[in-house]
């Protein structure tokens, strides 16, 4: 179909704010995202860019095709010591575009939450509701920083995204991800958190997703640190790390950063960001994730939470556990990964110091049928290196 061709398009081949996450239209919309949604700019330094020199393949061309055959891949981009050594863009997508990355936003904000704490602007171990005393009375109250940055507050919601009503579908309406329909009440997002009263289960036990945990953990920054969200990321990741471009995040109505899934980055960005963790946060010499971050988030992942969790059966021939919003395979070499829904996917082996990024539009959301190809390419590329 010519999606959001022609002036103007046909009304079949346009994307709204109803369609933009189901395809056809997903494949123009995730590298358009802010033509859709409201956004806020988080800037790069152009003055300052990690530059990528060219590196020699690891596999064959034919070989990544064959590995992804059966994927809606939009993108891929492959640093191995810090050079690129394979780039490729489908789906209308190039170089210059950033892409939505879905739930991989929260592994960036997991990356902010290092900064903020090194500089002694965020307290790990302080309430939640210490930060946002507005939500003391909702099932918030007694959980943790660092409890909401491993997924282990035991608030009560179904992320079903196959899901056409119930609290779900009022979390997006509040973010400005779906449209509100006539008679609609709908909050922004902090309002939306003052819904959530009920618990199922205690505050530090198994692993259990809900994206809006990610949602406030951002409400809980722009407090301790006293500047908006995008801002945040900005100053102690873009701009320090050299990112090429600028990135961005959808925002709700008064300006609420959607930090679970909203960030929108370039495929070579996202792979400065797996190659940085590679090198132990630093770039060039200079410090900008804290190292001791990084190594807690391979080292303290609670295994017994992750199999007591949400994802263990879906995931369940991977030794994996969760830490600050990142994944990681306990492995003789581990694997460190952040997914989001629709495909998208960075893979950081330190060890290797092999960067995987790739963005997608699959056509449903749950990752779990996309995961087996990308871990087999990067068993392929492990395996050259």
């Amino acid at each position: 179909m010519p999606i959001m061709q022609g002036f103007p398009p046909d009304e079949a081949d346009q994307v709204t704010l109803a369609n933009w996450r189901t395809q056809p239209y997903s494949s123009w919309a995730f590298h358009h995202v802010r033509e859709i949604v409201p956004s806020a700019d988080i800037s790069n330094d152009p003055t300052d860019v990690w530059e990528l020199p060219e590196g020699d393949p690891l596999v064959t061309d034919t070989q990544i095709q064959i590995t992804l055959a059966e994927t809606r891949t939009d993108a891929l981009v492959v640093l191995h010591k810090g050079r690129v050594v394979h780039e490729m863009y489908r789906n209308g997508m190039t170089a210059e575009d950033p892409h939505i990355l879905m739930s991989v936003s929260k592994s960036m904000l997991g990356l902010l939450a290092g900064c903020l704490n090194d500089k002694g602007l965020l307290d790990l171990e302080a309430a939640l509701t210490d930060y946002v005393p507005e939500l003391a009375e909702t099932a918030y109250a007694g959980a943790t920083v660092r409890q909401a940055l491993d997924m282990r507050v035991g608030v009560e919601f179904s992320e079903d995204y196959l899901a056409t009503s119930g609290p779900i579908i009022s979390y997006r309406k509040a973010a400005n991800w779906n449209p509100v329909e006539p008679g609609d009440s709908v909050p922004d997002l902090r309002g939306f958190q003052g819904m959530l009263t009920e618990t199922d289960g205690p505050h530090g036990g198994r692993f259990h997703y809900v994206s809006p945990v990610t949602d406030l953990l951002a409400w809980v920054f722009e407090r301790a640190a006293g500047k908006r969200y995008a801002d945040l990321m900005s100053e102690h990741l873009w701009r320090p790390m050299g990112a090429e471009k600028a990135a961005y995040i959808t925002v709700d109505r008064i300006g609420g950063a959607r930090a679970a899934g909203g960030m929108c980055v370039t495929a070579r960005d996202l792979a400065r960001v797996g190659a940085l963790m590679c090198q132990g946060g630093a770039r060039d010499g200079k410090q900008v994730i804290p190292k001791a971050w990084l190594d807690d988030i391979v080292d303290n992942g609670d295994r017994q939470a992750w199999v007591q969790g949400d994802f263990h059966e879906r995931f369940d021939t991977y030794n994996m556990c969760y830490r600050s919003k990142w994944y990681v395979h306990r492995e003789e070499r581990p694997l460190i990964h952040g997914m989001g829904i629709h495909g998208q996917f960075l893979f950081a082996d330190p060890a290797r110091d092999l960067s995987i990024a790739i963005f997608s539009s699959e056509a449903e959301p749950t990752s779990d049928h996309a995961f087996a190809p990308r871990m087999a390419l990067v068993r392929l590329l492990q395996a050259a290196v």
